[in-house]
């Protein structure tokens, strides 16, 4: 007994495509839903609910958070609308060759054209296709209905009409429908969009049962395409099974044929198929026949290394695996390319690039042209399967392996953080970058690179195309360098706009393009302060200049302190001795008060200023915090004092107050002094305390 397995059975492209979507998204942590079965197989279909896959029938039964798949039927554009509509998240597997079909319509119905559809109107693929019409559509399932069709409706074969089939249309029925066409309507575009995987599924279909004394037909009983070969296959021959697993194989009505073929439509997965086979070898075969089996069948299933599958998928191709391909049109998902050789190309996000991020509608755009690495190649659906990724990976590695030989610098991108380092990825090359030697100091975060672009040397390669880079030693010979600039020409008054590295109690440490210098808590601020936290933070960026230089240390003064800033000067220019202003009280002493004029400058009300009148003490008329008025009536800027009034601005006292004012004249002039010894001695132990400090 022979079993003769088509070459065509099985997955076609566009279903394995979307089968793949949805173990992908499963494989991500996504939680899955279909808009429908992903496929006409209740097995798979099963094997995916189990692993939490759900079915729905409407976009608006889509839980938050899930993914929706759109199968290779493809759908009505109302429907892509009404998902963005609800912010869900679309993953769409149509079918290329269907969406073809939608582009199509689409574009001639909107010029004014009738579309035509041969096909199952009951089908999701046509339904879909009916809804990418923007006008008026009709659709007929054979030529009886299409005659009748221009029968019913005389001005139709004068209208402009673009006609297209169901891509798993019986290719006999449209041939008919064809001829009709060409002869009755003069004005039709016609499109053939039957998918050339299923035009060769059923002419070997077709040759096979003539040939063979029984046909089992593998696949969903749901399935067109299974329905339609089952059909190809009754016309031939009059013994044929329809199966979906081995299970349903009837063994007693196949035993003792010289002839078995099988064919399967495209939703049958590949192990069901090897089942079914494997089913009727072990329980038809004579045991002596057993071992020979089918060699087509045994190869088609056959457990192969990635290389022999590799080397398998090019027999069919001549010239080497690398080509160049021009791109015919790209979305999200994938990107299509022409190579050259009557394949249809595609290349998946996934092999276009290794970034998880990348968006392929920005990446390219239709008439670039790509390098790129054969993956695998379908003769029977005319398409082949591309990685631009990999292409890349391959002189990316040539250029890693020659960069460690002459220590070049190479750039990347830092895409994840890992326990131990970073993972940078350069010409799609995966570096290592350990946490030792991925920043310039061990306490900078690794989490603060992930994302950026960075500089990096190959310090060792090992087995395995792995290398490990050094980020560190670039960043050292960048400051090394920046140093020896700013030394070169550094002097005296020189600017800089600088960062704040660190904070000390005696300053802050700015970085000023290569080397650090310390601005003295004395030069952060023309106030006193405590600590120079007071006035800036790690981090903030300042304006800065040299006051000193030394060679010898390699240590930079810098001032921070803006001339402009000095309150003295602010002074000078906006007052002047007869002045009246609004100050505070900021202190008391025992011979007057100070009080605030501006930030930085207190002037002294002596006792003898208070009051137009004597009082025993100045808290008997004023209280810190107490806003008055007073005139500035002496300035002496050489030893940087103001005295201040309240009693200038008073009216004059009784004569008694002022001859009892004017006798202890004297006695205020020997307080001053008094105080001005007082204030030298403050301000002596403020230097002090900061000569101390420093």
């Amino acid at each position: 007994m022979n079993i003769t397995l088509a070459k065509t059975a099985g997955f076609c492209f566009g279903v394995d495509r979307a089968v793949q979507m949805v173990y992908d998204l499963l494989d991500s942590g996504a939680k899955v839903c279909t808009l429908g079965p992903i496929i006409h197989n209740p097995q798979l279909v099963e094997e995916l609910s189990q692993r939490g896959v759900r079915i729905v029938e409407s976009v608006d039964e889509v839980r938050e958070g899930e993914s929706l798949v759109i199968r290779s039927h493809g759908v009505g554009k109302s429907v892509y609308e009404q998902a963005a509509k609800l912010n869900v998240v679309v993953a769409d597997a149509t079918c290329p060759f269907v969406a073809k079909i939608h582009k199509i319509v689409e574009q001639y119905s909107s010029e004014g054209y009738t579309v035509l559809i041969a096909g199952d109107r009951d089908h999701q693929e046509v339904k879909g296709i009916c809804g990418h019409c923007k006008g008026e559509y009709f659709v007929f399932a054979d030529s009886t209905e299409l005659e009748n069709l221009l029968k019913n409706d005389q001005n139709l074969k004068e209208k402009q009409l673009c006609v297209v089939a169901q891509t798993t249309f019986y290719a006999k029925k449209w041939n008919f429908a064809k001829e009709i066409l060409k002869k009755v309507c003069t004005n039709a575009k016609i499109f053939d969009t039957i998918c050339n995987a299923t035009s060769m599924r059923q002419q070997e279909a077709g040759e096979l049962s003539s040939v063979c004394d029984v046909m089992v037909v593998i696949g969903g009983r749901h399935s067109s395409n299974t329905a339609k070969l089952f059909a190809v296959c009754s016309s031939n021959c009059g013994r044929v099974y329809s199966v979906e697993t081995a299970a349903e194989l009837p063994l007693k009505s196949l035993y003792g044929y010289n002839s078995i073929g099988v064919v399967a439509g495209a939703s049958t997965p590949a192990g069901i198929i090897k089942e079914v086979i494997k089913t009727m070898s072990e329980n038809l075969q004579p045991v002596d026949e057993q071992m020979e089996g089918n060699e087509t069948v045994q190869k088609s299933f056959e457990e192969m290394t990635d290389e022999e599958a590799f080397e398998a998928s090019l027999q069919n191709l001549t010239g080497d695996q690398k080509v160049s391909g021009i791109v015919l049109a790209v979305n999200n998902s994938e990107v299509q390319v022409d190579i050259g050789r009557g394949l249809a190309g595609y290349i998946t996000a996934a092999e276009y690039s290794l970034d998880p991020d990348v968006k392929l509608t920005e990446e390219v755009k239709v008439g670039d042209t790509l390098n790129l690495i054969i993956m695998k190649v379908n003769d029977q659906e005319g398409t082949v399967m591309l990685s631009k990724r990999r292409y890349d990976a391959i002189a990316g590695w040539d250029k890693i392996v020659t960069a460690k030989e002459s220590q070049e610098i190479l750039t990347g991108v830092v895409r994840d953080v890992v326990k131990g380092g970073v993972v940078v990825y350069s010409d799609n090359v995966r570096i290592f970058i350990p946490a030792s030697q991925a920043t310039a100091s061990r306490n900078d975060s690794l989490d603060d690179l992930k994302g950026q672009e960075v500089s990096f040397r190959i310090i060792e390669i090992g087995r395995g195309r792995k290398a490990v880079g050094s980020i560190r030693s670039v960043l050292r010979e960048q400051r090394k360098a920046a140093e020896e600039k700013v030394w070169a020409s550094l002097a005296v008054g020189d600017r800089f706009t600088g960062t704040v590295k660190s904070l000390t109690s005696y300053g802050a440490f700015v970085d000023i393009g290569g080397v650090d210098g310390m601005v003295h808590i004395s030069e952060l601020s023309w106030q006193r302060i405590k600590n120079p936290s007071e006035v800036v933070a790690v981090g903030d960026v300042i304006e800065v200049y040299v006051k000193a230089i030394d060679t010898e240390k390699k240590k930079i003064s810098l001032g921070y302190k803006k001339a402009e800033d000095n309150p003295w000067a602010i002074f000078q220019s906006n007052y002047n001795v007869g002045d009246v202003a609004t100050v505070k009280v900021v202190s008391i002493t025992s011979y007057g008060a100070f009080a605030r004029i501006i930030p930085g400058i207190d002037g002294l009300i002596h006792i003898s200023q208070i009051a137009n009148k004597h009082i025993e003490k100045p808290q008997d008329e004023l209280t810190v915090g107490q806003e008055v008025e007073a005139k500035i009536i002496a300035v002496d800027l050489e030893k940087k004092r103001v005295s201040l009034s309240i009693r200038a601005l008073l009216e004059p006292a009784a004569p008694a107050v002022e001859e009892e004012a004017a006798d202890v004249t004297a006695a205020d002039e020997t307080v001053a002094v008094i105080a001005s010894a007082e204030d030298a001695a403050a301000a002596a132990e403020s230097v002090a305390e900061e000569a101390t400090e420093e």
